[in-house]
């Protein structure tokens, strides 16, 4: 064979798989080790992934007009948090005219990671936000109910616990090693189709929704793992894992026109679900550290106009706020912010993983640049009002419950604009006064009220004034729809 020939027959057997000079022994050498072999057996991850992720279906005491025609959940146009339809699972449901207003009617569906034995699980926000019931479905066909366990609404995470013991937690990797083109694994319930495994790839990391991931009255979701493996309404809160079988991430969003999966999807990695679950657990809210300045990416206008040669990226601060991290580090304006801990970070959605890792009161060292001179210094990270105190939210122990946000469908269905809904009453004031599970609170002593922080602050309010007496005077609604007011004594006996 001519060499003319045996090079065509090389390309066909790079392209397509194949040689037609498998008799010349010289030729196969060379073709086999011109092309080297790669492994994508999923099967040991798929395994070990499929018993440790959950169907969640929620459900709300009212009717709903069906879930947006069948079509995902999308609040910020093209970004779709796909948040599935739990029609799809009920073609054959009775007609709204027939369900009573007190029946629980399943309101949407979702998936969720098993992270101990003992039944706790981590899903998204947005797959439990609103809901007044939640039923989770393991790989076994096991159900049982689940209580909300704290929430993050900023990072759009949320943990839950079963009553169960003896599960299969997932095991936690690292989403910092991961890289660009590793294969990897989403598992969740699409459409309601349990325990279901597709592939791709990681196109990119740190990747940022800009204002396309906006929450009304939130911060961006920033940060994400962006993979092309195909998601789908009812992946909201599954497993995106390596092929060991180790967590990277959790999903949250697709990118799409349709609600369908059509190219991209996105996840929360491990590096904020894993400190976020750890302040949920350990102090009832998310604990957050800033460094108290402004910041810009750095592109090439940038450090042409201010004359920096000696980095092409990071976050150029335009500002530095008085009591801060940053005050303290001696950080001013036109300096370029590099590392974080020794972690480089090159835009905002890095700046922001890094900063996620840390709680105030914790060290840390801050590499950045002026007058073309690196370097570096350490302090004592702070929270927003400038203080290093560690704050747990919703701890009304005297109150006897927690208070969850409602959805906007909920208050649209009451009729009203804002309200928190009391859960879990235990023994305490609010049980002392009458009020039960489920009302939902509208104002408290005449203030609207829409989050437990303005619980807490009222709350705050009245414990401190000792010229008042120390009562809440509740305003809300059952999901019923009957009006209530109760008087709750906060007065020491």
């Amino acid at each position: 064979m001519n060499k003319k020939n045996c090079f065509a027959v090389l390309f066909m057997t790079a392209v397509f798989g194949f040689s037609a000079c498998a008799k010349d022994p010289a030729f196969v050498q060379v073709a086999s080790s011109t092309i080297p072999a790669f492994e994508t057996d999923f099967t040991v991850a798929a395994e070990k992934t499929v018993n440790a992720v959950v169907c969640i279906k929620s459900y709300t005491t009212r009717s709903r007009n069906q879930y947006n025609g069948g079509q995902g959940y999308d609040p910020f146009g093209m970004f779709d948090f796909f948040f599935g339809p739990g029609q799809q699972q009920q073609p054959r449901q009775q007609p709204r005219q027939q369900q009573k207003k007190s029946e629980p009617v399943q309101s949407g569906l979702g998936s969720g990671v098993i992270i101990s034995e003992d039944g706790y699980i981590v899903t998204n926000n947005h797959v439990i936000d609103g809901a007044d019931k939640l039923e989770v479905l393991f790989n076994d066909n096991s159900t049982y109910e689940a209580k909300i366990i704290g929430t993050d609404e900023d990072s759009d995470l949320a943990l839950i616990k079963v009553d169960a013991k003896g599960l299969s937690p997932i095991t936690f990797g690292d989403s910092e090693i991961v890289k660009i083109g590793e294969w990897v694994l989403a598992v969740g319930n699409p459409f309601g189709f349990n325990s279901t495994v597709t592939a791709g790839i990681v196109s990119a990391k740190a990747r940022s929704l800009g204002q396309n991931g906006k929450r009304p009255g939130g911060l961006n979701i920033e940060s994400f793992i962006q993979t092309d493996a195909a998601l789908n309404p009812g992946n909201s809160g599954g497993a995106l894992v390596n092929l060991r079988g180790e967590l990277i991430g959790i999903n949250s969003a697709i990118y799409s026109n349709t609600g369908s999966y059509s190219g991209f999807s996105f996840a929360i990695p491990t590096t904020i679900v894993k400190k976020v679950i750890a302040d949920i657990r350990q102090y009832g809210s998310v604990q957050r550290a800033v460094l108290g300045c402004q910041v810009i990416e750095l592109d090439a206008k940038l450090a042409k106009e201010k004359g920096i040669t000696i980095v092409k990226s990071g976050m150029l601060i335009a500002s530095v706020n008085d009591m801060s991290t940053a005050k303290e580090l001696g950080l001013k304006e036109d300096d370029v912010i590099t590392a974080v801990n020794g972690v480089e970070v090159h835009n905002h959605a890095e700046l922001v993983e890094q900063m996620n890792k840390f709680r105030p009161g914790d060290q840390i060292t801050v590499t950045f640049v002026r007058d073309n001179k690196k370097m570096s210094k350490s302090g004592t990270l702070r929270n927003m009002q400038g203080t290093t105190s560690i704050t747990k939210k919703g701890d009304f122990s005297e109150l006897g419950c927690a208070f969850m946000k409602l959805g906007n469908e909920t208050k649209e269905h009451l009729g009203i604009s804002n309200g928190v809904k009391v859960q879990g009453l235990k023994a305490g004031a609010f049980r002392d006064a009458g009020v039960k599970d489920g009302f939902i609170i509208t104002e408290i002593n005449g203030q609207p009220v829409n989050s437990t922080d303005d619980v807490e602050y009222i709350y705050n309010s009245i414990m401190k004034d000792s010229d008042e007496d120390k009562v809440m005077f509740l305003t809300g609604i059952y999901p019923t729809g009957k009006k209530y007011y109760y008087a709750v004594n906060l007065s020491a006996e």
